[in-house]
């Protein structure tokens, strides 16, 4: 079974130096959980799935701000129909407003076909801590095929504009232009305060961008050296 669901979420200042969630729409498999440190995306049923068709709308106005995490990493698995699953992002911060999206990996089992699609709109003194994780294949599994895009707009002009397919069975995938050997490969976009400067070390590269923005981009054997890497260079929110 498929789904076709979007869940939304609307952060503005609540007037005492914190932020309040006026609008929290979720609909099964996106479901939305506030907590004293974070807004949780967690799971509904086993997502994504062959055919689904999912989104997630964020909105943060003017001086609010927001993290929102996953609860566990999603698998993508392939449907009956073999068709590709799609999970898009919309996300626009307004001035003085900031927002971090740190989900878990998502993991290509065998026989996936997914896509991820991030589009985020920044306003000109707005601040972004964007991370995406993709891991191929589940223990012993070669993994399916993922496509992840990223947009990036700030003050009305392109920021970045990025996109990485690979595929577990794909020698141009595994080569040393992409994965390097590696299953395991993710990026952190720092947008406004704590922006690192460019480097490269142990399978870590840091591309500074305008605006006072930077890519971090890695690869790994395992998910915990992954997320290491990533976090070596970004702010101690993104452990």
């Amino acid at each position: 079974m498929s789904f076709a669901a979007s869940a939304t979420v609307v952060a503005v200042p609540d007037g005492h130096g914190g932020t309040s969630l006026p609008v929290l729409g979720s609909a099964v498999p996106l479901v939305l959980r506030r907590t004293a440190d974070a807004l949780y995306l967690v799971g509904g049923a086993a997502w994504p799935l062959g055919g689904d068709r999912l989104s997630l709308d964020i909105e943060v106005r003017a001086g609010a701000s927001l993290r929102i995490r996953t609860a566990a990493a999603a698998v993508a698995l392939p449907g009956l129909s073999g068709g590709e699953s799609v999970f898009r992002v919309t996300a626009t911060v307004g001035d003085g407003g900031r927002l971090e999206y740190l989900p878990e990996p998502t993991v290509a089992a065998d026989g996936a076909r997914h896509r991820t699609e991030i589009r985020v709109t920044l306003a000109g003194t707005a601040s972004l801590l964007l991370r995406d994780e993709l891991i191929l294949g589940r223990h012993g599994e070669q993994g399916g095929s993922c496509v992840t895009m990223l947009s990036v707009d700030r003050a009305g002009r392109p920021l970045l504009r990025q996109e990485t397919a690979v595929r577990g069975d794909d020698e141009v995938s595994l080569g040393p232009a992409v994965l390097a050997g590696h299953r395991m490969a993710g990026s952190l976009l720092i947008v406004g305060t704590g922006t690192p400067p460019g480097s490269y070390r142990d399978g870590v590269t840091v591309l500074p961008l305008a605006d006072a923005a930077a890519l971090v981009t890695a690869v790994a054997g395992d998910a915990h050296t992954l997320r290491q890497r990533l976090a070596s260079a970004g702010p101690a929110t993104t452990t």
